[in-house]
């Protein structure tokens, strides 16, 4: 142990002699190993983590696939609900949830929460007990019984005050007053829903439950010994039973249910939360590995330099006696010493960098909740350092311990010059940081041309900076159903009350904004298009608008007219299709007006009055789905007599969007018929605009970080060698001047030295990036992984980069004095 610490203070003392060296070696380290503990953490806690729930591999996501009317992904329906929790012999239970958001009133002023609509088994599913009252039973989910809800711990800090007498009390939530009968736990989470605040129950109604309405998502637990493959299976003999049980929609046929051929397509609900973010993490965990590799290669150089210049002295410790053994201990004690200190001061970057990166909250990166430094984290983080002290110091060891140093004894006469075996390792060192570098500067490249090709994709809509938008809902007790048209006429009126607020050019509102998550979808016939015997119509996607909102949006009308007050007061059969739509059945927008559309077989036939530009309702990065627009009041439609949307969203295009002098203005409107009236969704269209491209921004910001800081030490490592061979060559290049050598020719010989390296590195990184980049496809936007401008542009640009990392340094072999360099050791 004596000897331990004796070396241990040996090390110190001579790292404490070069605090420059120390310095850049700690700080080169830190940043590697920092930002991949960063990324790793996010990986552990949004992959590799099991969801934070009791026996979670036995949790499934319930899903469908239809592949009769081409949809991949269908949710849950109230039949399939209904006869999987009755009939399945592989599940401990089923359930149902959707999102929700409900409007708390009667206690101060009216506040807006988001809430989840959930079956009573759910929660039970996740294992959740209560920290207060109990949950939902069987009763409380079943039609005609008092209406009750559970709160979530944080609502109940906030509103409550941690009162434990709030079980019991009343809360009114849309207008309808919900005994309070439980406090959710602290620490729970519901998968990765964020802020909910209240839990309520479905209470369906069995006995007038129809087919159709795939509007919830599915969850369940499997019996334990039971695989997805069992459970699959019993689901698909599930499904044809749940179709001849249940009734289909007024209108609609049930042999609709049987062509789409629905079957289960069942996952695991951690695949569920995560989606395809994993994807991109373990892109951005191989791109920061590189720059840890970059790291260390930039350390082990300037090791070789420190070693080089002990060269001597470790030459006569063996020479008196040091074996080999002895010699390579202590260089890798060394670099133990400062592998280890880098990697504490990269955990300590990290954990910074992950306070900040919870606290702005990355738009589309699950769990987020769940990433921190844990015992996982700190393991791999002290594989780092191990990893980092062994690379970092066995080139070193492995160039000059043991009989290569005999050779120092001899070296540093006044002719002899560095020889070519003493530079192979460090020229070794900086083709590898080189190649390393411009894989990840072409990565980056990609993902550059990537958001470029996004941001020319015309969203559908204009000057989304200057659009304002909320949402409000009208409960039925404050209007009943009996009188629909009362809520249209009180939408129009805040309309044109909003229009009166000064600097508001327009406003419109639709059932959903674009880009906002929210949509409704459904078969559209045509009238024109005959189905052959056992054909479906297609999918489309369905809002209800108000006159003036293509106006306020900025969406061009192509052909046609917008639809009128006139046409939705008297409930006229008309609808306004998308150009792809047009493009679709009738090649082009005029020829679609005065064709006839309709939803169910009951329906009127509705006239096309007009044509309106694709709107990207899911980002720009995903086709603009076929759409159809409708009157926000209608008869006769989708197998009901009347339909009358009471949540809508409005859009105000004001250059005073965002602001909260417009909020205030526009809460007094709506107060003004109701002060019992929330403002929900409060943003802007530019907001949600850059959501939708928020995973491209934040895979973009991390490539392009890690890529520059690979070209930083690629770059630096160039300079070292040439730097170093230029002050290892004084005596040669004094004798070269004096025998007449040029400062130019001088000056060339370490350029293209360098260059050498470079052009090395980048065949290297070229044959590496043509290989690696075909992963990245899948984050690509109309950019081929191969894209040629990217490559040559990266190529060229670390060319320009590397030769005045090379000039620079070979500047000085032109300004040596012939006469100092002949009299130099």
């Amino acid at each position: 142990m004596a000897i331990f610490f004796d070396q241990f203070k040996q090390v110190l003392r001579r790292l404490g002699r070069a605090p420059l060296f120390t310095a850049i070696t700690l700080i080169t380290l830190a940043i590697g190993v920092g930002a991949n503990t960063v990324v790793f953490s996010v990986i552990n806690g949004v992959i590799l983590k099991p969801l934070p729930y009791p026996h979670a591999e036995q949790l499934i996501g319930i899903w469908h696939t239809a592949p009769g009317i081409g949809i991949k992904d269908l949710n849950m329906s109230p039949s399939i609900y209904f006869i999987d929790r009755e009939q399945n012999t592989t599940l401990q239970d089923v359930g149902a949830y959707t999102g929700d958001s409900l409007s708390v009133t009667g206690t101060g002023q009216p506040e807006h929460v988001k809430g989840l609509d959930v079956t009573n088994g759910v929660l039970p599913i996740l294992g959740v007990q209560p920290a207060l009252g109990r949950l939902f039973t069987r009763q409380d989910d079943s039609p005609g019984t008092p209406e009750t809800v559970v709160i979530s711990y944080g609502y109940w800090q906030q509103k409550y005050g941690g009162n434990q007498s709030v079980i019991g009390r009343t809360i009114v939530a849309d207008g309808r007053p919900r005994q309070i009968i439980g406090v959710l736990p602290k620490d729970f989470h519901f998968l990765d829903y964020q802020d909910v605040a209240l839990y309520l129950p479905f209470q369906w109604n069995r006995s007038e439950t129809k087919l159709g309405n795939f509007s919830y998502q599915g969850i369940a637990r499997m019996k334990q010994g039971v695989s997805m493959e069992q459970a699959s299976a019993d689901m698909a003999r599930l499904l044809p039973i749940s179709i001849r049980s249940f009734p289909a929609p007024d209108g609609f046929s049930a042999s609709i249910f049987d062509k789409a051929r629905i079957q289960p397509n069942l996952r695991s609900l951690k695949k569920d939360v995560i989606g395809d973010i994993g994807n991109v993490l373990w892109v951005l965990m191989g791109s920061i590995g590189m720059v840890l590799l970059v790291a260390c290669a930039n350390v082990a150089n300037l090791l070789l330099v420190r070693v080089e210049g002990r060269r001597q002295e470790l030459a006569i410790r063996t020479a008196l006696g040091a074996g080999r053994g002895r010699t390579t201990a202590e260089l890798l004690f060394e670099s133990l010493i400062l592998g280890i200190s880098g990697s504490v001061i990269g955990l300590a970057l990290a954990y910074a960098a992950l306070r900040a990166l919870i606290a702005t909250a990355p738009v589309g990166l699950p769990r987020i909740h769940e990433i921190g430094i844990d015992f996982p984290v700190l393991l791999f983080t002290l594989g780092l350092a191990l990893f980092v002290s062994l690379v970092i110091g066995l080139i070193p060891v492995i160039k000059f311990a043991g009989s290569g140093l005999n050779s120092g004894l001899r070296a540093g006469g006044r002719a002899l010059s560095q020889s070519r075996e003493r530079h192979r390792a460090r020229k070794t060192l900086v083709i590898v940081q080189v190649a390393l570098a411009l894989v990840l500067l072409i990565c980056s490249g990609l993902m550059i041309r990537t958001f470029q090709a996004l941001m020319h994709v015309s969203p559908g809509f204009a000057d989304p900076n200057t659009l304002q938008t909320f949402r409000i809902y009208i409960p039925e007790t404050k209007i009943p159903d009996t009188k629909g048209e009362q809520v249209i006429q009180i939408e129009q009126q805040i309309v044109d009350k909003l229009a009166a607020i000064p600097g508001v050019s327009s406003v419109g509102f639709s059932t959903a904004v674009p880009m906002s998550g929210s949509d409704s979808n459904d078969l559209l016939y045509t009238q024109d298009h005959p189905l052959s015997e056992g054909q479906l119509p297609p999918i489309r996607r369905f809002k209800f608008i108000s006159p003036g909102l293509f106006k306020t949006m900025g969406t061009p009308l192509i052909a046609g007219r917008d639809v009128t007050w006139t046409d939705t007061y008297q409930k006229r059969p008309v609808a306004i299709i998308s150009e792809n739509i047009a493009k679709e059945y009738w090649h082009d927008a005029a020829h679609a007006l005065g064709q006839h559309i309709r939803v169910a077989s009951i329906d009127d036939w509705r006239e096309v009055i007009g044509v309106v530009r694709d709107v990207y309702d899911d980002g720009v990065n995903k086709d603009a789905p076929p759409s159809v627009y409708w009157p926000v009041l209608l008869s006769r439609f989708e197998g009901q007599k009347e339909s009358v949307h009471r949540s809508v969203s409005y859009v105000i295009r004001s250059p005073l969007a965002g602001s909260e002098s417009l909020m205030k203005q526009v809460q007094q409107v709506v107060w003004s018929f109701d002060p019992d009236l929330p403002l929900a969704d409060v943003t802007t269209v530019e907001a949600l605009y850059t959501k939708s491209m928020a995973r491209t921004s934040f895979t973009l910001v991390m490539l392009c970080i890690a890529g520059a800081m690979a070209l930083l030490l690629g770059i630096v490592g160039i300079y070292g060698v040439i730097a170093y061979s230029v002050s290892q060559r004084t005596r040669e290049i004094g004798i070269r001047m004096a025998l007449g050598a040029q400062r130019q020719t001088l000056t060339t010989m370490f350029v293209r030295q360098g260059l050498l390296l470079a052009g090395v590195g980048i065949g290297f990184g070229l044959a590496v990036a043509f290989i690696v980049m075909r992963l990245m496809s899948s984050i690509l936007f109309n950019v081929s992984p191969t894209d040629p401008v990217t490559y040559g542009v990266t190529t060229f640009g670390v060319v320009v980069i590397a030769y005045l990392a090379c000039y620079f340094p070979s500047r000085r072999a032109a300004t040596v004095d012939p006469v100092h360099a002949l009299r130099a050791e």
